[in-house]
């Protein structure tokens, strides 16, 4: 286990917010791959000691949860450049973790072991996990907020579950965080799907970025008259500048269009 604190990103990280368009990383200290790196740990440890460790679904097991952890990883570090990269990656972290969950409820029924309900006390007994922590400390932060641990911390406060000597509890614990894990990405591509539709993606912040930056030049400056954001135009409903944007859906999907910059109290649009 890691003994650096998980909201110390690295220096890269705050260097790319600092130059980039768009921030990225700062992944360590987002609650999806917090969870997910429970979930990595729990799992090994898990076929480590009561599955064959030569065996074919130790190995899908596993890689299932490094997939779920590094993907949530590289989304975020993919986030500068491409929204559809990120959503995508963020996509495959959801199905991996989607794979173990499969694998865990399998070997709970293989092995004749029950499964715990989600209204069950055991289940509802780790979910406070974190609730009961801040109250212990009486600690004003939200109640269901473990980003600010350390690795090992963290884990110290599912130990109870994750180390238990009967694989059927360290199963059902690792269901319930696949389960939160799930939850947070779940939220957190539907907030990003949002974002993309009404903010564009990189390429269309890119060239309203390049008009803000031409709209700064002194006019004396000699523009290149083979610069495409000399061309761009203006709204037709409500006169603010238009957006580069990629349409998503319908029988134009993937071609660019100019959009009002003030979407979406305006709808305007200027076809290329």
């Amino acid at each position: 286990m890691r003994s650096d604190r998980s909201d110390r990103s690295d220096g890269s990280d705050r260097s790319d917010k600092q130059k980039r368009l768009r921030p990225s990383g700062g992944y360590r200290s987002t609650a999806s791959f917090q969870t997910a790196t429970l979930i990595y740990d729990a799992t090994y440890f898990f076929c480590e000691k009561f599955l064959d460790p030569r065996s074919r679904l130790v190995d899908q097991m596993v890689q299932a949860a490094r997939s779920g952890r590094q993907n949530i990883a590289e989304a975020s570090r993919a986030s500068a450049a491409s929204s559809q990269m990120e959503l995508r990656l963020l996509s495959v972290a959801r199905a991996s973790l989607e794979e173990l969950l499969l694998d865990f409820e399998d070997y709970l029924r293989h092995h004749h072991l029950p499964q715990w309900a989600a209204d069950s006390p055991e289940a509802r007994t780790l979910r406070e996990v974190p609730r009961r922590f801040r109250e212990d400390l009486s600690d004003p932060t939200d109640p269901t907020d473990l980003t600010d641990l350390t690795d090992q911390e963290r884990w110290a406060l599912y130990a109870p579950w994750l180390e238990h000597a009967d694989p059927a509890v360290r199963a059902n614990a690792v269901i319930c965080l696949i389960h939160q894990a799930n939850f947070l990405l779940d939220r957190q591509i539907a907030a990003l799907e949002k974002q993309f539709i009404e903010e564009g993606g990189y390429s269309e912040r890119l060239a309203a970025a390049r008009l803000a930056f031409r709209r700064q030049k002194d006019s004396s400056d000699p523009s290149d008259p083979s610069d495409p954001t000399d061309q761009i135009p203006n709204c037709p409903r409500c006169g603010k500048p238009m957006v580069l944007r990629t349409a998503r859906s319908g029988r134009k999907a993937g071609s660019q269009f100019w959009g009002c910059s003030d979407y979406p109290k305006c709808k305007g649009v200027v076809e290329l």
